[in-house]
This record gives structure tokens, C-alpha cells and sequence, in this order.
């Protein structure tokens, strides 16, 4: 249910006290056996408030120094690349992870103008410092909650493929910066941070990445077309880049809102009345969708860049999986140079239209669970071209076929949306309209619905055999999935596939909830109808 006042301007009292979050930062100490208080890294790293205990100097002192010990186990010698965004906690935790790194004798590159860094053009940095390289290989930290309310702060490690690093080396990181929490840090080396800022060397990411664009996308084609763009970097990490990208490359690119501020005041509210920098939200995008008509695409991205909201004059904000389908069909109809066994990569949870358009092309599709990370081998070796997820992320090869990041890139799709719309002459939203006239047009939502702990826990370890159920909203069942098809990893709930209609159940890692994903190509009433029925089967197979 949506708050009353989703989509309206922040008041005063929707604002977060930066100085208390940022005192609680360095004056709360966490209880290391209460659960919500230790180091867990989701899908993108620990995310945290400081206010809640859940995210202070203490937890980013031991996060750094297990990542120290981590890297040196693994044989990772070369520099660390370090970037922060531009929430309230993210520069004090970037301090802090400093001091520990130069203790231990990192080689730590920030970014030269001492300002903010996606985490795009930290996996790029990454992949460029490491092309053709066997020994002192480098890897990165980037202190972000991405798009999460002001109150937050976030901080995830980027090892030497570039991209998120996955649930082993996560792992293994929380389980040895928890052990210091209990030791009381003992173990954590650490030195004053004027020390460490000194010892620290300076690296231009912002003129490194903006200079290689070209490598990747058909920025001649947009600066010939005079396509017009708005970029909206919501108060994020990209503020600097959108200037940077419109002088360099001569392109009709606007930034629509400079500004930074730690309670993103600028800000319309999320759906549940939160400030949450989603560019995915119809809700939080609402100040820029107000503006669609003056440009011919317009942008947004959140706080650390690595997502993408894309805004036509004629279809308003797109829904992620549309653009999604967009970007696919135009790239492997425009990148002579990828090979014909290039594939396709797509999260399970992504809508089906993308395999139509992928079958269509004649493509292979490589269907993974959720989580960036599962692209990261195929981006890294050529054999995937694009890789994206329901939730606005994405990456893509170079043109040539090589490697561009490992980790989601949201200014990169945001300006393939202007290379689409120079190249074609036709808007995003206009190029999806002939692809649902082609492949059909669909009805996509995600619910929640209650679960207790130990009935999430019974989710994520469903096997096939616990569902009986052979027909979904009246049509027989193809398929029952706990691993993913295009790479047989665990999908950590259940996918259920019909002819027209499917549905995905995952338990949600931070609320007593269960996700439904769920699509249908026979209309919101066969939707509303799967996501009923989806309940039921969830239930028998948890009950079996």
C-alpha cells in the first residue's frame, strides 16, 4: 500500500539529523551477538545506520581489516581502488577504512579531485589496472548503500574480476570482521588518518572512465543527432561524471540537479513515504518525469550510479524489464564485432519478454538468480554481452567484445538509451511498443506476503518434488525451478513456469516476508489470478 504522500516533495521533518547519524557513527558500539548489530553482507555488501547500531566506525574497522586478510590470502598484492558515495556515513567510513588499509600496507588509490566515485568507474578502474596482468592484481571498495534512505550507510568489496564479490569471499569477510567485533577489535591494525591520507596515491576516475566511453557506446551518432538529454544524478555519485561526459564528448546533456545534500531535501518521496534515491520509482522520479517533455531522454541514476531510470517524453518513466528488452534487442542487432555465440544474460525474476526478444535473435539466454555477481564470469570473458537485472542494473561489453565493467553501470545504460534514440530515430519507449506488438505485452508486479523465519528458511532450501501442484491460473505447469537453468546455481526459493505465466518466490533477507515475482501475458486479471494461486502453492510445497 502506497503512502499518501509518495511522489511529493520532502518536508523538513522527512529529513535525516546528519550530525546524530554521524555521531552515532563514531559513538554507538554495535553488540556483537545481537544479530541486526554484526557485519552481513547482502547482495551488494552490509548496509547499515548508524543510528541503529547496525553501521559505525567499529563494523567498518573490522570490515576493512578482514578484507586486508582476505585479499592477502587470496594473493592480491596490487592496489586497492577506493570510492565513497555521497550518503552522510559514507565519508566517515572512507576515513576509516583508510587508516586500516595503509596500516597494513595497502597501496590505496581515491580519487583525485578528493570527490565522489560510482561504483561503475570503480570496476572499471579495476579491469584497466588489470588487463594483461598475472601478478599485483588490484581490487576495490566502495563505501555505498546505493539507493537507500539518507539514515544508511553501505560498504561492498570489488576483488580483481572487477564485479560484486560472491558469497564465498562475502562469507569469509563477515565471519572474520564479526570475530574482531568479539575480540573487541583486537587485530585490527590501524593508523591516524592524516598518516593514512598521505600515504594514499591519486587516480583520475573520473577522466579515465568518461575518456572510454567511446570504446563502448556510439557517442558520434548521439552528438551528430543532437539528441537532448537530462541527467539527474539525485543528489549521487555521478553528479560530476554528467558534466564531465556533455564537455568532453560535445553532447546536449543537461545536469538537471547539481546539487548534493546529505538529506536529499530535493528529493520526491518512495512509495512508503521514505526518501529512497530509486530511479526505478515512478514515486522518487517524480520531479524528473515532471520535466520528460524538455528533453528527448532523460535520466536518472542513484546514489552510487549503478543503476538506471530512463524517462521518454512519450512513455514517461520505463519500466525496468522494458527497457531491459530495449537495450538487449538493440545491441545484438548493432555490435557487428560480438561473436554469433555471444549470449544474453538475465536474472530469473526478469520478465519473460526478454526471452521472447532473445529467441527472436537467435540468441542464447543465460538465466541466473538474483544477484549482479553471476554475470561477472561471462562479461569478464566475452561469452555474455549483456547482463541485467529487474531491479535497473546492468553492464554490457565493449564494442569490440572486450570487457567494459563487471558490476552495473547505470550512467552506461542511460546513454545507450541516447545512442537508441539517435541510432533509430525512435524513442525507447516507442522501440518496446513494436516489441509487445511482436512478442506480446505483459502483466509484471512483485508483492509480499508473510513468512516466518523458519518458513523463509524452508523456502530457500525447496526442492522440485515439494510441489504437487501440476496447473497454475488454469494452465498445465512446464517447469519447477530451484537452480537456475543458465548455471545451475541455487536460486534460494522457487520459480514456477507456465506457457504464458510464471511466478518466483524468494524469502526477503532483512523482513518476515517472502518476494512474489510474477508475469503473465494474458492480462492484470491472469496476473492477479497467478499471484493468488502462487500463495497456495507456496504454501503446500512448505506444508509438504
Amino acid at each position: 500500500m502506497s503512502d499518501v504522500r509518495a511522489g511529493q516533495p520532502a518536508e523538513p521533518s522527512d529529513l535525516v539529523d546528519v550530525a546524530a547519524l554521524v555521531t552515532a557513527y563514531y559513538t554507538l558500539d554495535p553488540d556483537p551477538t545481537e544479530p541486526a548489530q554484526q557485519v552481513a553482507f547482502g547482495t551488494s555488501g552490509h548496509r547499515g545506520s548508524s543510528l541503529d547500531a547496525a553501521f559505525n566506525e567499529a563494523h567498518i574497522l573490522a570490515t576493512t581489516q578482514a578484507i586486508c586478510e582476505y585479499r592477502a590470502a587470496q594473493g592480491v598484492d596490487g592496489p586497492l581502488f577506493l570510492g565513497r558515495d555521497t550518503h552522510a556515513l559514507s565519508e566517515p567510513a572512507w576515513a576509516s577504512a583508510l587508516e586500516v588499509l595503509a596500516a597494513n600496507d595497502v597501496t590505496v588509490l581515491v580519487d583525485a579531485a578528493d570527490r565522489y566515485t560510482p561504483t561503475p568507474a570503480v570496476s572499471h578502474a579495476i579491469l584497466r589496472a588489470n588487463r594483461g596482468k598475472n601478478g599485483g592484481r588490484a581490487d576495490g571498495i566502495v563505501v555505498t548503500p546505493s539507493h537507500n534512505p539518507p539514515r544508511d550507510g553501505g560498504f561492498k568489496y570489488n576483488p580483481p574480476h572487477g564485479g560484486p564479490a560472491d558469497s564465498d569471499a562475502t562469507k569469509a569477510i563477515a565471519d572474520r570482521a564479526n570475530e574482531l567485533l568479539r575480540a573487541g577489535l583486537d587485530g585490527v591494525r590501524r593508523i591516524p588518518f592524516a598518516r593514512a591520507r598521505a600515504a594514499a596515491s591519486a587516480y583520475d576516475f573520473t577522466g579515465t572512465y568518461v575518456e572510454d566511453l567511446p570504446s563502448v557506446l556510439d557517442l558520434d551518432a548521439v552528438r551528430a543527432a543532437g539528441v537532448r538529454i537530462g541527467a539527474d544524478p539525485l543528489g549521487g555519485a555521478s553528479v560530476d561524471y554528467w558534466g564531465a561526459i556533455a564537455e568532453r564528448h560535445r553532447l546536449d546533456l543537461t545536469v538537471v540537479n547539481p546539487l548534493v545534500d546529505p538529506t536529499w531535501r530535493f528529493m520526491t518521496l518512495d512509495w512508503d513515504g521514505k526518501i529512497r534515491m530509486d530511479c526505478s520509482s515512478p514515486s522518487a522520479m517524480a520531479s524528473l518525469i515532471g520535466k520528460r517533455a524538455d528533453y528527448a531522454i532523460a535520466t536518472g541514476n542513484d546514489a552510487d550510479a549503478d543503476r538506471h531510470g530512463i524517462v521518454t517524453p512519450d512513455g514517461g518513466l520505463m519500466n525496468p524489464n522494458a527497457f531491459l528488452a530495449v537495450a538487449i534487442s538493440h545491441l545484438f542487432s548493432s555490435r557487428p564485432e560480438w561473436g554469433a555465440q555471444t549470449a544474453v544474460g538475465k536474472t530469473l525474476v526478469s520478465s519473460s519478454l526478454i526471452d521472447r526478444v532473445v529467441a527472436g535473435l537467435g540468441r542464447r539466454l543465460v538465466e541466473v538468480p538474483v544477484g549482479f555477481k553471476w554475470f561477472v564470469p561471462g562479461l569478464l570473458d566475452g561469452s555474455v554481452g549483456f547482463g541485467g537485472e529487474e531491479s535497473a542494473g546492468a553492464s554490457f561489453l565493449r564494442r569490440d567484445g572486450g570487457v567494459w565493467t563487471t558490476d552495473k553501470d547505470g550512467m552506461l545504460l542511460a546513454l545507450l538509451a541516447a545512442e537508441i534514440q539517435a541510432v533509430t530515430g525512435r524513442s525507447p519507449s516507442q522501440l518496446h511498443g513494436e516489441l509487445t506488438e511482436r512478442y506480446g505485452e505483459s502483466a509484471y508486479a512483485r508483492v509480499d506476503a508473510p513468512a516466518t523465519r523458519e518458513q523463509k528458511a524452508a523456502l530457500a532450501k525447496l526442492s522440485p518434488e515439494a510441489v504437487t501442484a501440476t496447473e497454475l491460473a488454469g494452465e498445465p505447469i512446464v517447469a519447477k525451478l530451484t537452480r537456475a537453468p543458465g548455471n545451475d546455481a541455487p536460486i534460494g526459493g522457487l520459480k514456477v513456469v507456465t506457457e504464458n505465466a510464471w511466478f518466483a518466490a524468494r524469502p526477503s533477507g532483512t523482513e518476515d516476508v517472502y518476494k512474489i515475482y510474477a508475469e503473465s501475458f494474458a492480462g492484470p486479471d491472469h496476473l492477479a489470478r497467478v499471484q493468488e494461486e502462487a500463495r497456495a502453492v507456496v504454501t503446500a510445497a512448505l506444508a509438504g
